[in-house]
């Protein structure tokens, strides 16, 4: 049964993609994210807020991030089957939109069949998802490289969570040296030390490595994560400042308890929504325009 819904949605891609009109310019639409939507109603209502906050007037798309793991797509027992749809429910959750970005998040920190199972996870999201969220720790280039070939048109991030950071001791040259065989591959990188922990971030730590992302990485969307919520948008602060383009995600923080084993409030994400877009509305700065510091980053991001 695997097999064959991974060969449909192989179908459906390479069907629906004319492969010679594939350029190497990747589409890097900044957006902000809320991570374990459950249905498309939820979408509908998040998307309408997203809307209303003026989101695309400022070249942004809602990022709508759908989690799975390795677990799921296998049938294997995990206490996470409560808090991600059945993985044949995620294709029912992506909506058509042009305003939004659907994300599959796609958990295995153990990274094992990572081809193979990165192939389901993505024939479980067509025909409407538009990018594969790699939560693994510095998953195989090779397997990526494979993806690639199949899924030309599928976007992946790649979260670099702690562990993944631990890889390379924390140091933002050895991160980007690291980092060097995954360009053109990779088409954001996401710095999240929190992983769905609802653990806020440090600012001062993570500018080091988006300013080196920025430095080396031209055609690579940088995002951020870590601890967002309605009351903790000035955690992210500091680098909207300097980064007015950067992306954004929030999960853990959407809900009373800060974990993200229980449903999201879907209040406090309507809240987040609204004060990230005030946000980033005070800070926007047109693509085209020149940027007038040092920090600003370069990637002139496309839709």
């Amino acid at each position: 049964m695997g097999k064959n819904i991974a060969k449909m949605g192989r179908a459906f891609y390479h069907s629906t993609t004319n492969l010679a009109n594939i350029s190497h310019t990747p589409m890097r639409t900044p957006y902000i994210g809320i991570t374990d939507f459950m249905d498309a109603d939820q979408v509908r209502a998040m998307l309408d807020v997203f809307l209303k906050n003026g989101g695309p007037d400022i070249s942004r798309k809602l990022h709508v991030g759908v989690m799975t793991s390795r677990k799921i797509l296998n049938g294997i027992e995990t206490r996470w089957k409560n808090a991600m749809p059945a993985k044949e429910k995620v294709a029912s959750i992506f909506t058509a939109s042009k305003h939004v970005f659907n994300v599959l998040h796609y958990a295995d920190p153990e990274g094992v069949e990572v081809a193979e199972n990165l192939e389901r996870a993505t024939a479980y999201g067509y025909p409407h998802m538009h990018a594969l969220q790699l939560d693994m720790i510095w998953p195989p280039i090779d397997a990526l490289r494979h993806y690639r070939t199949l899924f030309p048109t599928i976007q992946l991030i790649f979260q670099a969570n702690a562990a993944a950071l631990a890889k390379v001791n924390n140091d933002p040259e050895a991160f980007v040296a690291r980092l060097k065989p995954y360009e053109g591959i990779i088409t954001y990188v996401l710095l999240d030390k929190s992983s769905g922990q609802g653990i806020g971030m440090n600012a001062a730590e993570l500018l080091p490595f988006i300013r080196a992302l920025a430095s080396n990485f031209a055609y690579t969307g940088s995002a951020i994560a870590g601890g967002l919520g309605p009351d903790t948008m000035h955690l992210a602060l500091p680098i909207i400042r300097k980064f007015p383009h950067i992306s954004i995600d929030a999960q853990g923080r959407l809900r009373p308890s800060g974990s993200a084993l229980d449903p999201i409030d879907w209040t406090m994400a309507r809240i987040y929504l609204e004060r990230s877009l005030a946000m980033f509305h005070k800070y926007y700065a047109k693509p085209e325009r020149p940027y007038a510091s040092s920090d600003a980053h370069p990637n002139h991001y496309e839709s």
